[in-house]
């Protein structure tokens, strides 16, 4: 078995394990349910949880990942699984890249405070990074975020230009 054969049969293996444990993606067509990952700063935490309010049933559709008190906040307000990392600062941007180089985030809503330093700017430009060499779409903003999750190409597997510099990453 190839390297790239190994990783695809452990990132199957692993969206399966986090759908069984999460109940996400019970409202798709099977192979439409997307890997979709929430990540805001602290000054756009409401934002971001009214944002998922209002996309609540698109949201129910696919699996969610989200850094931790992000992740909280969502999963109480639209009582929706979500698959929980570490806060952000000590480690969930890291987890949630993790996630994007291994294929099951297919999608990155990432509300972040543009007027406030963050300490953990290395962490989030390379987040950002393993985003663009994965292509998977980032919406910074609620427009865009709005505009990304009601497109009628949301979970039909549209993203075949994945950089080849992100090796062994399986396209979704």
């Amino acid at each position: 078995m190839t390297f790239e054969q190994q990783d695809a049969e452990a990132t199957g293996t692993a969206r399966a394990e986090t759908d069984a444990a999460t109940g996400a993606g019970a409202g798709a067509a099977p192979g439409d349910a997307m890997g979709i990952a929430l990540v805001a700063h602290d000054g756009c935490k409401a934002e971001m949880v009214a944002w998922a309010g209002e996309h609540r049933e698109i949201l129910g559709r696919h699996r969610l990942y989200a850094t931790g008190t992000t992740g909280g906040l969502v999963a109480e307000a639209t009582e929706l699984p979500v698959k929980r990392f570490r806060s952000g600062p000590l480690g969930g941007d890291q987890q949630v890249g993790a996630r994007i180089a291994e294929g099951d985030v297919d999608l990155l809503v990432f509300f972040w405070d543009a007027l406030t330093a963050q300490p953990h700017e290395p962490d989030v430009r390379a987040l950002l990074r393993l985003a663009v060499l994965a292509n998977v779409p980032v919406a910074c903003n609620r427009a865009t975020a709005d505009l990304v999750i009601t497109s009628p190409q949301l979970g039909g597997g549209h993203r075949e230009h994945v950089d080849s510099r992100l090796a062994g990453r399986v396209a979704s």
